[in-house]
């Protein structure tokens, strides 16, 4: 696990019961040391979260998609070889309990920065398939390195290792700027589907009115033609021509 600043800062440190660390190896134990070293950044040396990359490799992923998923302004995060959860590792479950560890598959889809995932073919500790669905969850998504062959703890020896881990940190400083245009450039992006909608809405809100216009003015033709052709009308003028004759007969008193 490192922690880097600008490249200028690193801090590197053991977690509790691994290497040089004392204490007891346990999950709550490696997200209070991840607090502390994050903290110390924070107030002895006065880091930003912007300022900050996040380092996380196999087990040491936990408590760093833990961090990053409670930091939302983070510069970067990179995962190598990282685990979906601990239970994972050992069976290919399909859910969450709640007595898994280091809930990485949960807790991704919360990290608001760019993550990179690294990740060996031939790794027989952790499946790469772990680094996949993890590169697949990503809410900022960064090209993901698939070393082909690379095993669990000798990626560093692969050139493309460190060419694409420089990529990544490079494409960071520009990160920012890129922020600010990317809304102005999606902003005319996202509602082009959304200005063609309300026009073919607008269109048949047009249309159906039309419809009840033709009813009405087809019942009104034939309310016209039904007068026209109304038999009483007729039966009226028959009775006028008997009372006519009966009159000339003498026959209406």
């Amino acid at each position: 696990m490192s922690f880097r600043l600008t490249l200028v800062l690193k801090i590197r440190y053991d977690y509790s019961g691994y290497g040089q660390s004392t204490g007891k190896p346990s999950e709550y134990n490696t997200y209070a040391d991840i607090d502390a070293v994050y903290k110390c950044l924070k107030e002895q040396y006065g880091v930003t979260d912007e300022q900050l990359i996040l380092y996380g490799q196999s087990v040491g992923s936990g408590p760093t998609v833990d961090l990053a998923s409670r930091t939302p302004n983070l510069r970067g995060v990179v995962l190598h070889s990282p685990i979906l959860s601990g239970l994972r590792v050992l069976y290919p479950v399909k859910r969450t309990y709640w007595f898994d560890i280091y809930k990485n598959i949960d807790k991704i889809a919360s990290v608001d920065c760019p993550v990179l995932v690294i990740h060996g073919t031939a790794d027989e500790v952790v499946h790469y398939s772990h680094g996949k669905q993890l590169a697949e969850l990503c809410k900022v998504k960064y090209e993901p390195l698939w070393i082909n062959g690379g095993g669990h703890c000798n990626l560093e020896i692969y050139p493309d290792f460190i060419k694409h881990l420089k990529k990544f940190v490079l494409s960071l400083g520009k990160s920012k700027p890129a922020t600010t245009s990317a809304p102005e450039k999606a902003v005319p992006a996202v509602p082009d589907p959304q200005d063609k909608a309300p026009e073919s809405t607008t269109s048949n809100l047009e249309l159906h009115p039309d419809l009840p216009e033709k009813s009405r003015n087809s019942l009104d033709s034939r309310l016209e033609k039904s007068k026209k052709s109304n038999k009483p009308e007729k039966s009226r003028m028959s009775t006028d021509r008997v009372d006519r004759f009966r009159r000339r007969k003498g026959l209406v008193w």
